[in-house]
């Protein structure tokens, strides 16, 4: 009996076994196959871009008929080709200089790929996980008995014909006969970008790049030289004045004050993301306010920016408006869902213990709302911004684009600062009398992108570049202190305005 019973549980053991791995062998199969056939629809690089991962090694940049392919080993397994889509420029040339321009701050790019391909491997993972449980469930459905008649009935003529059929079922469904002409991008072979730009210096960065260029293509070389001579002067600027930031002398804050970091007119200049980050390290900023024009169109392909600015600031308490040159829904919607709270007008209480309030700039298409209420003009929302807030508390700090959207609220006393852009010339403090006998302050901060019109794309700003620096203490501002990067890379820092506020009611 004991013999008998060894055998029955080394039996069950075996089979315990033999179908834990049937299992396994399906869910890894499985899942491979739907990892490797598996695209996820991004915009990376200004581009609408599809991600597919791949098991070669290699990280793949394919530009399309027209442009060069590029590629860089993965220094893992796992590869991913960037399929590029439809994007807007003006020329190639333009759009040359911006993939430069992205190359040389790419750290938020990267991470949105990663963050595709790690989506899809949960997604593999979780489908193929499903489908190797679907034995085990069989098995456990068939009980002993039906699963007794099944494996006597392979052993018969019929039972092997439905087991040869239910096997060829994969390979009706893969078709390997059914093999794709040899095409031209077939045929090209890749080559290292210093083998192409023979004679033509390389920045160490672009060891391990390869090339593979199309015959269409036509002064390709030219491009690139003129892409490369973008992304060192861009790299080398900003992270010179990244560096330089972490020595200037700036107003240090006691320990019961918050220091805000105010932001405006990007322009799409993400060079700039890391020095204004480096400038509020350095003066102790834990808040950031964006005052918007983060892009200079709006539009989708400009999500590089604004994943630029989201990385930079990611561990910062972050509000933001949008400015006139953000134009539809598409970047309050995108900061909104990357954790950003955007301003709508009311009030919402600020990490300094104030009331903070701000809405996006009427101006902008598509934006010019109040709530619920459509096609109202500047002064208009002007005058409802400031009725919400002069009805309750006193708003210690009104973020708007335009200063002047601000000036009712400043008139009627119930705003202690306001901050604004939109003229890419710091302006202020300047105090304002309100007709309640409060004084407010309005301050315009300059174009933290440096940009001289509506975008700042290139190797360094094209006009001095500023960020401000707002400390508050008792839950009111007590004093700005804007920085200044000049395109000569020297920073120049204003002096500490105190904001000479009456005593709270």
């Amino acid at each position: 009996m004991r013999s008998l019973r060894r055998g029955a549980d080394g039996r069950r053991v075996l089979t315990g076994l033999v179908l834990t791995a049937v299992c396994v062998g399906v869910a890894v199969a499985s899942g491979s196959a739907f990892f490797l056939n598996d695209s996820r629809t991004v915009v990376v690089a200004s581009h609408d871009a599809v991600v597919s991962p791949t098991f070669d090694g290699y990280v793949a940049l394919r530009t399309g008929p027209l442009l060069p392919d590029f590629r860089l080993t993965s220094e893992a397994p796992i590869g991913v080709d960037v399929l590029l889509g439809k994007t807007e420029t003006d020329s190639i040339e333009e759009l040359f200089a911006r993939y430069a321009f992205i190359a040389s701050d790419p750290d938020s790019q990267v991470a949105k790929v990663e963050d595709a391909v790690r989506d899809m491997a949960v997604s593999a993972a979780l489908r193929g996980v499903g489908l190797g449980l679907v034995p085990l469930a069989v098995w456990w459905l068939l009980g002993p008995h039906r699963r007794g008649e099944l494996f006597r009935g392979v052993r018969t003529r019929k039972g092997a014909a439905g087991g040869i059929l239910l096997l060829a079922v994969p390979l009706v469904l893969w078709q390997p006969w059914n093999a794709d002409e040899d095409t031209q991008e077939a045929q090209r072979e890749w080559e290292p970008l210093e083998t192409f730009m023979v004679g033509f210096p390389l920045p160490p960065e672009a060891a391990g790049i390869e090339i593979r260029t199309s015959p269409t293509t036509t002064q390709t070389r030219r491009l690139i030289q003129s892409a490369v001579d973008t992304y060192e002067k861009s790299k080398d600027f900003y992270d010179e004045a990244a560096a330089a930031a972490a020595d200037l002398v700036l107003r240090e804050p006691s320990e019961d004050e918050t220091v805000a970091i105010v932001v405006s007119d990007r322009h799409d200049n993400i060079g700039m993301d890391r020095v204004a980050r480096a400038i509020g390290d350095r003066a102790g900023a834990t808040v950031v306010l964006d005052a918007g024009d983060d892009t200079s169109t709006g539009q989708p392909w400009e999500a590089f920016s604004l994943d630029s600015l989201d990385r930079s600031f990611r561990d910062l308490d972050r509000f933001a408006v949008a400015g006139n040159h953000d134009n539809g829904s598409f970047v309050g919607r995108y900061l909104d869902d990357l954790g950003w709270t955007m301003l709508d007008g009311s009030r919402v209480e600020a990490p300094w213990g104030g009331g903070l309030m701000g809405v996006d700039d009427p101006r902008s298409s598509g934006l010019g709302n109040w709530r619920d209420e459509t096609g109202l003009s500047f002064s208009e929302v002007g005058d409802r911004l400031a009725d919400a807030a002069c009805d309750g508390d006193r708003i210690s700090t009104l973020l708007v684009h335009d200063a002047n959207l601000g000036d009712e609220a400043l008139a009627r006393g119930c705003v202690d600062l306001v901050i604004g852009g939109h003229t890419h010339v710091q302006d202020g403090p300047d105090a304002v009398a309100g007709s309640n006998e409060q004084t407010g302050y309005t301050f315009t901060n300059g174009t933290t992108g440096g940009a001289a019109y509506a975008i700042a794309v290139g190797s360094k700003p094209r006009r001095d570049a500023d960020v401000t620096l707002v400390t508050y203490a008792d839950g009111r501002p007590a004093g700005t202190q804007w920085v200044r990067l000049r395109t000569d890379g020297v920073f120049v820092t204003g002096p500490y305005a105190e904001l000479a506020l009456d005593p709270s009611e």
